[in-house]
């Protein structure tokens, strides 16, 4: 052996590292499952001591409560009968969720994807950042931290993508 590399390994290796390090990989998504039950026992709780002890304002935001109960309900059952999801991209394509423990998910190629970046600043008040946004021809897809598992997955698609754009 001469330790020199074949050609066509060293073309292999060198887009696997322009694409963010791997050819193609996926990244799982979290839910958040007992966060929608904790909410689902407060609502419930908060809310029929509301309806049972106040008066009519009272009563008026027990029955907010338990309306937020019942989508905590929701959410909470959907994450039972679905997968939370997961991100994967590919050689020509990336396969993004709408959200969390959603049935289907958008398969798009990479040519349509027009930009990657973090949101730091600007966040929604009930969302924790950064959030990850990936935009296509079609829409925009919108990620927020508290779905991956660690900062690194969210870094990682990003960096992905942004090579494969031609911006790293």
């Amino acid at each position: 052996m001469t330790g020199a590399e074949p050609k066509a390994a060293r073309a292999e290796r060198s887009a696997a590292r322009r694409s963010g390090g791997e050819a193609s990989f996926q990244v799982q998504l979290e839910h958040g499952r007992w966060r929608h039950f904790g909410w689902v026992l407060v609502g419930a709780v908060g809310g029929a001591l509301l309806l049972w002890k106040l008066g009519a304002v009272g009563k008026a935001l027990g029955i907010v409560l338990l309306g937020m109960s019942a989508a905590n309900i929701y959410r909470f059952a959907r994450t039972l009968l679905h997968p939370a999801g997961r991100i994967e991209i590919g050689d020509d394509s990336i396969v993004l969720p709408d959200g969390l423990c959603q049935k289907e998910a958008h398969t798009v190629s990479l040519d349509q994807v027009s930009h990657a970046y973090f949101l730091r600043r600007a966040v929604p008040w009930a969302r924790t950042g950064p959030i990850l946004m990936i935009e296509t021809g079609e829409q925009v897809f919108t990620y927020p931290r508290d779905w991956f598992s660690s900062d690194s997955d969210q870094r990682r698609i990003a960096l992905a993508l942004n090579r494969r754009l031609g911006r790293l």
